[in-house]
């Protein structure tokens, strides 16, 4: 059995920032072959529409289909998987989707206006979006915790209509995921997946209806899928590879810390797992955690090959050295087990989700803590955040001005407007200017 192989670090050496940058290095989506792939699927479905859609099923998932009609899982489906499920898995399924309803509900947004003194009215609207799409994963892995983090949030914000697509190869179906759609409200299921899934939802086909928006992870070729149709229809984000920055004072169990290293390795390859702590001697304790827990693990080949390709135990000078990694790396997970985690938040700019605490490992936020496990990854926790009911609803200004609010406005806008000879605007705006002593 190959021994597991992970890359220390000294923040002390001289080369370390060059390490650091290689490490954290990630290209996603960039293969042409793939791009010119998804530009075909995207063309034919727009084109063709149910009749792309039902090649492709065949073409890709293996399906034995001769219509889009066999595509859509009758919502009494859903309904079925939720009774047919273990009792245990259905608990915990409603448990999750419960706190996960909890915690979003406390983002949503209200409309607001105010008046001014002359009477003018300025605010803001909140609506929904009126339907949303849903992907889900298929084939390898299926995640039922997914659909919660997305359709959950999504029914809070008061989305009409969510419609879920998930590719089915070889006609599996995995009722986890169904009983996931049930509890949360997913209005419709078809059973497609890839870049034709990505586009079916984009510009609608006689049996998929267009959305106002995707979200949901996938593989490249779904990625690459929403790049392209990005415009046409809005996005949650692309998200890369997921991982975790653990940071330990060299106080928490070594075994805890290890687990919690494999919980985001086990993942895919691609997977990046990184611990920064100021004790030497912990770092090898964790290390020697890690090769005794390792062959347990049922993705322990994974594991093995994203701790050696992505993975890294870093040296540290202390905690002020340790804030500033942070928003260097600015990571999706970000788990604070440290004596006093409080203490370092005020500082810290940039992370998806922060767990804070000895016992608060990132994987109850995978399923049941409450918020979102939908997180900016690749650095992009920079400038994006995690998936939340805001990204369901959308935002009007309100302005409805009075007469003496106009008359004082257009004054101001006809100026502006000549000085960029937008004459147009400056009459419209003149038109409203009221003279001294009129109403």
């Amino acid at each position: 059995m190959a021994e597991l192989q992970i890359r220390t670090l000294d923040t002390r050496d001289n080369d370390f920032d060059i390490q650091l940058t290689k490490l954290l290095a990630w290209e996603s989506v960039s293969d042409q072959a793939v791009a010119q792939s998804v530009s075909e699927i995207i063309a034919a479905v727009r084109s063709r529409g149910d009749a792309a859609l039902v090649e492709y099923s065949r073409q890709f998932d293996g399906l034995d289909i001769d219509s889009a009609a066999a595509l859509e899982i009758p919502f009494q489906r859903l309904q079925e998987a939720l009774q047919r499920i273990p009792t245990d898995q259905r608990q915990a399924l409603e448990a999750a989707a419960k706190r996960v309803r909890q915690y979003h509900e406390h983002q949503n947004q209200q409309s607001w206006s105010y008046t001014e003194a002359d009477g003018t009215v300025l605010g803001q609207q909140i609506t929904a979006m009126e339907r949303v799409g849903l992907y889900v994963p298929g084939g390898k892995a299926t995640y039922p915790s997914s659909v919660l983090m997305n359709a959950v949030p999504a029914k809070v914000a008061g989305v009409d209509e969510l419609i879920m697509v998930s590719p089915t190869p070889g006609g599996f179906v995995n009722d986890m995921v169904l009983a996931a759609a049930a509890i949360a409200g997913v209005d419709r299921v078809f059973t497609i997946g890839g870049a034709q899934a990505v586009a079916a939802l984009a510009f609608g086909t006689e049996s998929v209806p267009k959305v106002d928006k995707i979200v949901g992870p996938g593989n490249i070729y779904v990625a690459t899928a929403k790049r392209q149709v990005f415009g046409s229809v809005g996005l949650d984000m692309i998200a890369g590879p997921s991982e975790i920055l653990v940071v330990c004072d060299g106080q928490t169990n070594p075994d805890w810390i290890a687990m919690d290293l494999f919980s985001q390795a086990e993942h895919d390859e691609d997977a990046q797992s990184i611990l920064l702590s100021p004790d030497a001697a912990f770092l090898d304790a964790v290390k020697t955690s890690m090769a005794r827990l390792l062959p347990g693990l049922s993705r322990a080949d994974i594991v093995r090959q994203s701790l050696a390709e992505r993975g890294a135990l870093v040296l540290v000078k202390d905690m002020e050295e340790v804030v500033a990694l942070i928003n260097r790396i600015a990571p999706e997970h970000l788990e604070l087990s440290v004596e006093e985690p409080e203490a370092l938040l005020p500082n810290i700019r940039h992370a998806g989700a922060i767990f804070m605490g000895r016992h608060t490992p990132e994987a109850l936020g995978d399923y049941c803590a409450g918020p979102n496990h939908v997180l900016p990854t690749s650095g992009t926790a920079r400038f994006s955040s995690p998936l939340g009911v805001y990204d369901f609803q959308k935002r009007s200004s309100l302005i409805q001005c009075s007469v003496s609010g106009a008359s004082e406005l257009a004054k101001t806008a006809s100026v502006l407007a000549r000085g960029e000879s937008l004459t147009a605007h400056a009459i419209s705006a003149e038109y409203r200017i009221q003279e001294e002593g009129n109403e």
